[in-house]
C-alpha cells in the first residue's frame, strides 16, 4: 500500500486544469474550425467542390460555403485551394446549438453559440447521459469515452455516462442512425425521464457523414430525433467535444473567438 502512495506522490496531478487553465495543446496536423477568405475565390474555380467527398463546400451567392456537419476534416479542399480561400484552423470549438451554425461563410461569427438555456438551468451541476451508438465506427466513440479518463475527468463537472437511460438526462448520439439501430435509438429515447435533451457528436450523427444518402441509413440523429447540439467532425475531438458539453450546459461562457 506504501508503494502504491509513493507512486502517485511521483506522478503528481495528472488531471488538465482546463477550462481553468489554458486548453491542452493540440498537435500541428489537427484540423479545426475552417475559415474563409472573402472575395477571393476565381469564378471559374471549384475544384475544391470538386474533390470534396460529402458536398460539404458549396458556391453560395455571396462566396463559398462550408458546412462543417457534413465536413470529415479531410483537408482535401484546403489542399486543392490554389488561391488559399479555405483553410482548417486551430480552433476546436465547433459545437453549435443550431444545425444551420455549422455552416461556415467568410462573414461567420468565429465560434457558433451552443449554449442551452433548459440545460444550464436544469443539469449545470449534474449531467447523465446515455451514449448510443448507431452504427458508428467506434472513431467518435472512442473519443467521447475518453473524457472519463483521469487525464480529461469530465466527472469533475458532473458529466458522466450512465448505463440506463432511465437514469440519464439524455442521450449523446453518434452513427449515422441505420436503419437497424432507428427502432432501438427511439425506444431508448422514449426510456429517458422527461425533460431531456440530445447530442449529436460526429459528421454521421450530424448528417450521415460519409454514408450520407445510403438506403440503410437515415442521415444523422435529426431525422429520428430532435437534436438540441451538433458536435462536428470526424472524429471531434475529445476537446471539442468537452467544449461542446461544457457551453451546452453554461459551465464555461460563450465567447467570441480569435
Amino acid at each position: 500500500m506504501l508503494d502504491v502512495w509513493l507512486t502517485r506522490l511521483k506522478q503528481k496531478h495528472r488531471t488538465m486544469a482546463y477550462p481553468d487553465g489554458p486548453a491542452p495543446e493540440l498537435p500541428p496536423r489537427f484540423a479545426g474550425r475552417p475559415v474563409l477568405a472573402a472575395g477571393e475565390c476565381g469564378e471559374s474555380c471549384r475544384e475544391c467542390i470538386a474533390v470534396c467527398p460529402t458536398a460539404a463546400v458549396q458556391a453560395g451567392t455571396t462566396g463559398l460555403r462550408l458546412d462543417m456537419g457534413r465536413c470529415l476534416f479531410c483537408r482535401a479542399c484546403e489542399q486543392a485551394c490554389r488561391r488559399q480561400v479555405i483553410a482548417f484552423g486551430p480552433d476546436h470549438r465547433l459545437a453549435a446549438g443550431q444545425r444551420e451554425d455549422l455552416i461556415v461563410t467568410a462573414a461567420s461569427p468565429a465560434v457558433a453559440p451552443a449554449r442551452h438555456a433548459p440545460a444550464e438551468r436544469l443539469f449545470k451541476r449534474s449531467f447523465k447521459l446515455r451514449q448510443v451508438s448507431a452504427g458508428g465506427c467506434n472513431a467518435c466513440e472512442a473519443d467521447a469515452n475518453v473524457l472519463g479518463t483521469l487525464a480529461w475527468d469530465m466527472g469533475r463537472f458532473g458529466i458522466q455516462f450512465v448505463a440506463s437511460p432511465r437514469h440519464a438526462d439524455g442521450l449523446l448520439v453518434t452513427g449515422p442512425i441505420t436503419r437497424n439501430m432507428r427502432l432501438a435509438l427511439e425506444k431508448t429515447y422514449e426510456a429517458v425521464p422527461a425533460p431531456k435533451v440530445v447530442i449529436a457528436v460526429g459528421a454521421c450523427a450530424v448528417s450521415g457523414g460519409g454514408y450520407a444518402g445510403h438506403p440503410e441509413q437515415c442521415d444523422g440523429a435529426a431525422s429520428v430525433l430532435p437534436v438540441d447540439l451538433f458536435i462536428p467532425g470526424c472524429p471531434p475531438h475529445p476537446l471539442t467535444i468537452l467544449d461542446g458539453l461544457l457551453r451546452f450546459i453554461g459551465r464555461i461562457a460563450e465567447a467570441p473567438g480569435p
